[in-house]
Parts: C-alpha cells; structure tokens; sequence
C-alpha cells in the first residue's frame, strides 16, 4: 500500500528528472535536449489509449488484445526515441555529451517516476505503463 512517503519520493524524483533535462539544456545554452522530457511524458499515452480499446469487439467476444499490442510497441518506440535522441543528436555534435547524460538520465528518472506511480497507484496490478 502506497503512502505519503512514496508520494514524496516520487515528487522528489520527478523534479530532479526534469531538473536534470533542463539544466542539461540550459548550462549549454541548446534546448534540443527539452525535446526527450516531452517523449517521456507522452509516452504512457499510447498505453492509455489502447487499453481503453481493449475488450470484446463486434466480430468476436473474445478479449482483443490488438490495441493493447499495439500501446505497447508505440510507448516501447517512443521510449527508446527518448533514449535514442540525445545520442544522436551528441553523435551529430548538435548537444555536447555532457548533455546527452544528463537529459539521458533526467528523462530515465521521469519515466521511471510515471511506472513507479502506476505500480504503487493502479486499481489492479496489471495497469501499469
């Protein structure tokens, strides 16, 4: 059962995520690396989406896990776009690489807040991210 410890240590570890993105842009003067803490939060979307789709369709009353497979591989491609971008653009020269770590592991801790949350807060212990 979640507590107000673990609310505290989520809030905690959110905002040193987006602290981590946003000196990663500011201390370098280049506000590329803000593009990563938008993929991270966009994406639990999909999964939300989808899942509300999820169920028994007009041809089938069957379970239809179509949309559910589908939120996964589009939270699964926009994650790894968040991951992906600030090596590219490090790789590119467009961000330093000290740059490229910390929006790196500002938007691991962001995203990783979101999945704690929906572990410790789901009404079943399937809902998560």
């Amino acid at each position: 059962m979640a507590g107000i410890k673990t609310i505290i240590f989520l809030s905690i570890s959110l905002a040193l995520g987006f602290l981590l993105v946003i000196l990663s842009c500011a201390l370098f003067s280049n506000w590329l690396p803000l593009l990563v803490a938008l993929l991270y939060v966009l994406a639990p979307l999909p999964n939300t989406i989808c899942a509300r789709c999820a169920g028994a369709d007009d041809f089938s009353a069957d379970y239809n896990s179509a949309y559910v497979d589908f939120g996964n591989w589009l939270t699964s491609t926009t994650v790894v776009s968040g991951i992906a971008l600030p090596l590219v653009l490090a790789h590119a020269g467009v961000i330093r690489v000290a740059a490229c770590i910390m929006s790196s592991l500002g938007g691991a801790l962001v995203y990783g807040t979101m999945l704690t949350y929906a572990g410790f807060f789901s009404e079943s212990g399937d809902d998560a991210f």
